[in-house]
């Protein structure tokens, strides 16, 4: 039964062009993914050690200039960073290469968002919906129905709905254009790390990403207001047929607050995951005193829950004593955007950076930024661009999620 809740290598002395790293990593063997649990997880890449800095290859905690970290920190990688600078401020197997379970929708998302127009409808056919793998985490939708674009892309981050995500690959011209839309997208990103096989993150041989593969992918979909405002919804009405619809909850248990946690102040998603190889995997995204902090946590030990909360002890170390911490690497920019190629050589103050960075810890409000996000009042976020995106809750308590079979 499955629960929906729930060596490194040593950089090259030379350096590598674009076109050798990619080489590199389509020529590494990748480990089938059997679904015999943690142990199938692939190993690092090595294409991948020359992105963001050479200490995030290094073996062991990458972290300087602070002290006091979680001591019981379990996940087999993980990855905390600055969103505004893109610095990294402390890293464990950063670019260890795994299983990445729901996770991988933030990079659909990034891919696919922008395409449809949220007010735009599209009725479902059984075409849609044929090529769903068994056993996926469903948002419930249903042939012969008519939705919206913004209600399809509420059941891909509310409820991971892998019938919601090929609902929305189909409108963007079938699975395998949008697949291979999507590894472009991350080779454009610099996510190195990720191999891409299907649009819904579920278990396949190959299907691969890392603690700071996913990062980085979370950093460029938040400069998105409507990325930013479906992963910060809490709950929705859902079509359920003609006239009818049902409410559907996040099951990002740090937003909501579910199966006894507390929501975590400040939290504005953004994506979390399970399936039986890639074990519990989340990226959160929170912000207090005008700063945004991304972390990413990998597989922990045990438990649905602990994902959630290694999640929470990274950020309050980083809104805490973190806030000393000196960069041990960077989350580098787009290609597209004006993102130099990633240099393993270069410090991580040398590395590219958004236009609006500053040191870490320093206040937003003294360095605008069109990407900033704000804090509000009881851990709501009024999120930026000129309102095309207003959060709102919705009548009813927020229920815990459906803690059961499928994966996610």
């Amino acid at each position: 039964m499955r629960d929906s809740s729930r060596s490194p290598h040593s950089p090259s002395p030379h350096p590598l062009t674009r076109r050798s790293l990619l080489a590199l990593a389509t020529a590494a063997p990748l480990t089938a993914l059997t679904g015999t649990g943690p142990a199938a997880a692939a190993t690092p890449a090595r294409a991948a050690t020359v992105v963001g800095g050479e200490r995030l290859a290094r073996a062991g905690v990458q972290v300087s200039g602070a002290t006091g970290l979680p001591g019981r920190l379990t996940a087999r990688a993980w990855l905390l960073a600055d969103w505004e600078t893109g610095h990294v401020l402390a890293a464990h197997r950063a670019h260890q290469r795994l299983a990445p379970a729901s996770t991988l929708k933030m990079l659909f998302a990034d891919t696919v968002l922008r395409k449809f127009h949220r007010a735009e409808r599209h009725t479902v056919t059984d075409a849609d919906l044929a090529d769903i793998p068994m056993g996926s985490s469903l948002v419930g939708i249903q042939a012969g129905t008519t939705y919206t674009v913004e209600q399809l892309w509420q059941g891909v981050f509310l409820r991971s709905g892998n019938d919601a995500v090929h609902v929305l690959a189909h409108m963007n011209g079938g699975v395998a254009k949008t697949v291979a839309e999507m590894q472009a997208r991350a080779e454009d990103l610099q996510a190195l790390d990720t191999h891409v096989v299907s649009p819904d993150g579920f278990d396949h041989p190959g299907q691969l990403s890392s603690a700071y593969d996913l990062t980085l992918i979370a950093r460029h979909g938040l400069r998105d207001a409507d990325f930013r405002g479906y992963c910060g919804t809490r709950d929705a009405d859902f079509p359920a047929g003609r006239k009818k619809s049902f409410q559907i909850q996040n099951t990002d248990r740090l937003l909501t607050g579910a199966w006894g946690l507390k929501a975590y102040q400040g939290l504005i998603g953004v994506k979390n995951g399970y399936t039986s190889d890639a074990g519990n995997t989340f990226t959160g995204a929170a912000v207090r005193g005008g700063r945004t902090l991304l972390v990413t946590v990998l597989n922990p030990a045990a438990g649905s829950n602990a994902v959630y909360e290694e999640t929470a002890a990274l950020l309050d170390w980083g809104f805490g004593q973190g806030r000393s911490a000196q960069p041990v690497g960077t989350l580098v920019e787009p290609l597209s955007e004006g993102g130099a190629k990633a240099d393993a050589g270069a410090p991580p103050e040398k590395q590219a950076a958004p236009a609006a960075a500053g040191p870490p810890g320093a206040a937003a409000e003294s360095r605008p930024s069109a990407w900033r996000l704000l804090e509000g009042a009881g851990g709501t976020v009024a999120l930026l661009a000129g309102g095309v995106w207003a959060l709102r809750r919705r009548r009813g308590a927020v229920a815990a999620d459906s803690g059961g079979r499928h994966r996610r």
